[in-house]
C-alpha cells in the first residue's frame, strides 16, 4: 500500500478572505505567482472543477487532480487530468502515482474539506481586499503554529504546519 502523501493547502487570501471572483483571481501579484509555481512544481496539484476551469489548462510539470460530480465527462474532455469524486479519491490517486506531497489549490468546498487532513497550511496574504464571492473558510487557528513568513515584494507568505 502507498504512503499517504504530505498533504499543504496553497492559497492567496486577501485580507477579506477574498480567494476568488467571478471565477478568477481578482489580483494579480507575479511575486505570488512564481511562489505558487516554485512550491506546487513536481507535486500532485488537487482542485476542484471551477477552480481547474479557471486555469484553463493543466499545470505543467505537477499532476493534475480535479474533483468533479462528472469524473467520467472531465476525463473525456480533459485527457491530461485525473478526476476524483471526492479529495479522499484524488489524495488516494495522488498516492497511488506515487505523489510524496498533494498541494491543494482551492476552490473553497476542497479548501474547506482539506483543512480536517492538511500537514501544512501556505498562505499568501494579498495586501487588499478582493471583494470576491469566495472565500477562505475559517479555520481554527489554534489548530496550527506559524513556522515562517517571509516577505516578498508585496506580498506577506505565512507557513503554518498542524500542531501536534
Amino acid at each position: 500500500m502507498n504512503e499517504r502523501p504530505r498533504i499543504v493547502i496553497v492559497a492567496a487570501v486577501a485580507r477579506d478572505r477574498t480567494i476568488g471572483k467571478g471565477g478568477k483571481l481578482p489580483w494579480h501579484y507575479s511575486e505570488d505567482s512564481r511562489y505558487f509555481k516554485s512550491i506546487t512544481m513536481g507535486t500532485a496539484l488537487v482542485m476542484g472543477r471551477k477552480t481547474f476551469a479557471s486555469l484553463g489548462r493543466p499545470l505543467p510539470g505537477r499532476a493534475n487532480i480535479v474533483v468533479t460530480r462528472r469524473p467520467e465527462a472531465l476525463a473525456r474532455e480533459q485527457p491530461d487530468v485525473l478526476a476524483a469524486r471526492s479529495l479522499d479519491e484524488a489524495i488516494g490517486v495522488a498516492a497511488a502515482r506515487g505523489a510524496r506531497t498533494v498541494s491543494v489549490i482551492g476552490g473553497a468546498e476542497i479548501y474547506a474539506a482539506a483543512l480536517a487532513i492538511a500537514d501544512e497550511l501556505v498562505l499568501t496574504q494579498i495586501p487588499e481586499d478582493g471583494g470576491g464571492d469566495v472565500f477562505f473558510p475559517k479555520f481554527d487557528d489554534t489548530a496550527w503554529v506559524e513556522t515562517s513568513r517571509e516577505r516578498r515584494e508585496r506580498v506577506e507568505i505565512l507557513r503554518y504546519v498542524r500542531r501536534t
